[in-house]
């Protein structure tokens, strides 16, 4: 490993490793296997290995930004001077290897892996000239090797498995020189298609292939849908294609007996390699899910979308002279050739068992269809309805139903549910809603069914193909609420979440009794102790998340009004049933008694999984209390207290969401002044981590956490100072409450000013949310704020006041944009010019700019008070000619879209890999750049009266010798008429 790091910066990077390649090339020549010398210091399987490593980096581009990029020096010499005089090396050793194929050798696999791999590092990305003339010879020792693989021979051991990975990165190989360097491999793509055709054919033994020997079938597979889908493609494999659907293809589609038994020995496996969904989001290997069968699929569908050969029409023949007039029609391969022979195979009866050759040929004929998504878009409505109303829905109405058949009838339905008539909406919804109720009989375990049927109305909802009728859906996912072990509820809460987010008003009634069945389910998962949790209880508060976020959205606008009293109940229920949940998950853990707030285990915290999703419940119960007296009902001072101490130690900025926490600290100021509680200052338990006796207060752990946001993760750093600005005006109305806003302040402005200076050499977004923040803490304790600034740097307090002005001009990017942040601008540049003249600091320049930049804020300040109104008023009329002009243009580009070229597709990459470069390198979220900042008491200054006060006192003397742009000038005359001549600048 640390080899290759060195490789990576003094070789590939800056290229001040000159000796290495002669040495390399030396030690390898005079290796044992390759000197024939078995007295020699060097072994050659760790040569190669270094010359590996050293090819390693080249794989990817170097320098993306280049559409073009040349090949690098380095990788040119080290390809001319040690790989291309390797492959007589390569030679001899696969004579070797194949003249005794009963007996495979380790070292001789191993070089010839080595090899190989060394190769496709060196033509994954670029094609290296000395490799081109070299690149014939090498693949012909790749066919031979190919063409002596027996994927249903006895042989075993670790000779066979390195035989099998050569075979493998063989075929990437011939991947990579297909897709990328086609014109380099044209001659060669007979002998490529020979090779993988011989290949696929061996599948049809497909139950006795390992996963490994499963994945040369696949590679091979994909190699021969690459070779098909270039220019010459169609000439080279078209004459297969017959041989390829009945030998490779359909039988790699066909059910098999390793199905049935990882459909009883694992469920989730087979679905994720057979059915897989959007509803799935588990983890694992992904060359797992690479099986031959998806890679026939694949090469089906690219084969069934391949043109036939061309058909005149009579009318053409009729008019031969008219050559303008000529029509030349082409039809597909799958309309002559893939669905005619799909067509052969017959729907089995109910009584078929899971053996029959019937059940497992029409298996291969529904996974065949899945694969023909494309050749279907392009047929008419008539035709998707007749093919499915005789091939896929009489599926539904055996009897006996197969599983095998229903759930992946189900999934095809999804596959195709870009193309699905309108009018067999009810019945396909009809079907597969009853398949979703299927339960375990006999043993027999049916998961897999309601796994399937849930997928495919996943992807029928996400193709806006709605269900006529929501109502009968959602009562079965709730009936399924509990039922089946942990993965299902997982599967079937994201079910829901999908349902209610596209459902929404038409769902929105049915809520309450959703929240009650899901919560049901998750009161009986919560851990009593504090451990990470299942992830059915992860699933199940993103769902409840879901549906706070839909309920929402769904309340009538005045929910107080006596008419609205069912919505009002309903919301009642939930936020109830939402704080019996937090309840179970934060104050059992804590309290032997949630009524005395006795201390379960001294210092003892709950959980912290699912902080982001209980954060959204938390905040929808504060969005719900109007009184005081539901303060207490819901225990909302104790689900308070243990969430600010759990986020005050909560640390995974990268992992999770935030969003949901710092809306709920919004919600706790709200609150605060809703219903006047103190308690949130004077609440307090013990902090997880802290000494022995320490105590947080609710304000002071959602205080810890929002300084974190700021030094912590960049792209937190706008909501975390929003939710400064709020903290900073809660109502306060006693001297410890005083104490620790004041201390707060103080932190915040030094968190501030520290993740300021850490980025204060370049002008980014960054600057304005930090210097705000300050501006804040300034405002309301001006000299304990200087001395925490002046404490942090020399002349902090300088440095602030300086780049608060740079930020106030007009030509700062991006600049302040809304109204509250021009006034809390103006307010704080008017308190530091005034400061900065009585005091005796070493001011330099920072005082006559302070002022322009106050002058200038304040001019764009009563520029835009003024033109609210009318801005308003035109952008209304502007958005209706615009969402006129935008269906126009959608049309449009509908219309133009064009099939990608190389060329622009490595423009196009070219440029996003530049942008990426370009950007900052702190990643930042400007989406809260727009929002207005929590002013408070400082609405109550009259701006205009002490920016006046200001310029008759000192205008003149910091005026003098500046110039300052008409528009300024003219501003300040319209906002002060009678005033007009304090704006003569003296010279």
């Amino acid at each position: 490993m640390q080899f290759r790091v060195i490789i990576t910066s003094d070789f590939v990077k800056e290229n001040s490793w000159p000796d290495l390649i002669p040495e390399l090339k030396s030690v390898i020549q005079s290796s044992k296997l390759i000197s024939q010398s078995p007295c020699s210091q060097w072994s050659t399987i760790n040569a190669l290995i270094v010359l590996q490593t050293t090819i390693r980096p080249f794989q990817y581009f170097l320098n993306p930004k280049v559409p073009k990029e040349p090949v690098p020096l380095q990788l040119e010499l080290i390809v001319e001077v040690i790989l291309v005089p390797l492959q007589a090396t390569f030679h001899f050793f696969v004579d070797k290897a194949l003249s005794c194929p009963e007996r495979l050798e380790m070292e001789t696999e191993e070089v010839l892996l080595t090899i190989c791999k060394c190769v496709y590092f060196s033509v994954r990305s670029y094609m290296p000239s000395a490799l081109r003339c070299a690149l014939p010879a090498f693949c012909n020792d790749w066919f031979r090797i190919l063409d002596s693989l027996s994927l249903g021979s006895a042989l075993s051991g670790d000779g066979h498995l390195l035989r099998l990975k050569i075979v493998k990165r063989i075929l990437i190989i011939f991947s990579a020189l297909v897709t990328r360097h086609r014109k380099h491999c044209d001659k060669l793509m007979p002998n490529i298609i020979k090779c993988a055709i011989k290949i696929v054919k061996q599948n049809a033994n497909i139950i006795m292939l390992d996963a490994f020997p499963e994945r040369i079938v696949s590679l091979a597979f994909d190699v021969i849908s690459h070779v098909l889908e270039t220019g010459p493609g169609w000439r080279l494999v078209s004459p297969h294609f017959s041989s390829l659907l009945d030998s490779a293809i359909f039988p790699a589609v066909a059910l098999h007996q390793k199905d049935a038994s990882e459909w009883e020995e694992d469920a989730d496996e087979y679905l994720r390699k057979n059915l897989p969904s959007n509803l799935d989001d588990t983890s694992g290997l992904i060359e797992d899910l690479f099986t031959a069968r998806k890679s026939a699929i694949n090469l089906l569908g690219v084969i069934a979308m391949s043109k036939g050969p061309p058909v005149v029409s009579t009318a053409s023949k009729c008019k031969k002279r008219d050559r303008n007039k000529k029509k030349e029609g082409h039809s597909s391969v799958g309309e002559l050739l893939v669905v005619p022979f799909l067509s052969k195979f017959p729907i089995p009866c109910g009584a078929e068992e899971s053996s029959s050759k019937f059940l497992k040929d029409y298996y291969g004929v529904l996974m065949a269809y899945g694969g023909l998504q494309d050749f279907f878009k392009g047929r008419s409505s008539e035709y998707i309805y007749t093919l499915l109303q005789n091939r896929v829905l009489p599926i539904f109405s055996l009897c006996p139903c197969s599983p095998y058949l229903v759930s992946t009838a189900s999934w095809l339905l999804g596959e195709l549910a870009c193309c699905l008539p309108q009018a067999m909406s009810a019945n396909i919804y009809s079907l597969l809603t009853k398949a979703l109720t299927w339960s375990d009989d006999g043993g027999f375990n049916y998961y897999p069914v309601r796994a399937a049927a849930a997928g495919a109305i996943t992807e029928l909802i996400n193709n806006e193909y709605f269900p006529p009728d929501w109502t009968s859906l959602l009562q079965v996912l709730v009936n399924r609420m509990g039922i089946g072990d942990e993965n299902e509820s997982r599967l079937f809460f994201n079910f829901l979440s999908t349902v209610l987010e596209a459902g929404q008003d038409k769902v929105a009634i049915h809520i309450p009794v959703v929240v009650s069945n899901i919560a049901s389910v998750i009161l009986r998962e919560i851990p009593s102790m504090r451990e990470p949790w299942p992830q059915v209880l992860e699933r199940g508060f993103a769902a409840l998340a879901e549906v706070a976020h839909i309920w929402e959205s769904s309340l009538p606008d005045n929910i107080q009004h006596l008419e609205n009293g069912e919505w009002r109940s309903g919301w009642a229920s939930i936020a109830s049933l939402f704080s019996n949940l937090l309840q179970k998950a934060w104050l059992m853990p804590v309290f032997e008694n949630v009524d005395d707030h006795k201390f379960a285990v001294s210092g003892a915290l709950p959980s912290s999984s699912c902080i982001d999703d209980a954060s959204t419940l938390l905040g929808f119960i504060m969005r719900f209390i109007t009184k005081r007296d539901e303060v207490d009902s819901l225990k909302i001072i104790d689900l308070l207290a243990v969430w600010s101490t759990l986020i005050a130690e909560w640390d995974l900025w990268e992992e999770m969401e935030d969003q949901s926490i710092f809306n709920s600290i919004q919600e706790a100021v709200n609150l605060q002044r809703k219903c006047d509680l103190q308690i949130l200052f004077t609440r307090r338990l013990p902090l997880g981590n802290s000494s022995p006796g320490s105590m947080l207060s609710i304000f002071e752990g959602i205080c810890i956490f929002v300084s974190d946001a700021i030094k912590t993760y960049p792209a937190a750093v706008w909501r975390a100072c929003l939710c400064i600005h709020a903290l900073l005006h809660v109502p306060s109305s006693s001297s410890d409450a005083d104490a620790i806003k004041h201390a707060m302040a103080t932190t915040f402005s030094r968190t501030a000013f520290s993740r300021f200076r850490d980025i204060h050499e370049k002008p980014i977004g960054l600057w304005k949310p930090l210097l705000l923040v300050i501006s804040s803490c300034y405002i309301f304790y001006p000299e304990d704020i200087e001395q925490v600034l002046d404490k942090e740097a020399d002349k902090g307090f300088i440095i602030w006041a300086s780049a608060l002005a740079h930020i106030s001009t007009s030509s700062f990017t991006p600049g302040l944009s809304t109204e509250s942040e021009l006034v809390l601008s103006v307010v704080t540049l008017t308190r530091v010019v005034e400061r900065l003249l009585i005091s005796l600091l070493d001011r330099g320049e920072v005082l006559r700019v302070s002022f322009m930049a106050l002058l200038d804020a304040f001019t764009r300040l009563k520029e835009l008070q003024e033109g609210n109104e009318e801005t308003e008023d035109s952008d209304e009329e502007d958005s209706d000619d615009n969402d006129d002009e935008d269906d126009d243009s959608d049309e449009d580009s509908e219309d133009e879209q064009l099939e990608e070229t190389e060329d622009e597709f490595l423009e196009r990459y070219a440029k996003a890999a530049a942008d990426l470069e370009n950007e900052m390198v702190e990643e930042v979220d400007i989406d809260d750049d727009d929002q207005e900042l929590e002013l408070g008491v400082f609405n109550e200054i009259n701006l205009e009266s002490s920016v006046l006060r200001l310029i008759e006192s000192h205008g003149q003397e910091l005026m003098k010798g500046q110039t300052l742009p008409s528009s300024i000038v003219q501003g300040l005359m319209s906002s002060f008429p009678k005033h007009t001549h304090l704006f003569q600048i003296p010279c």
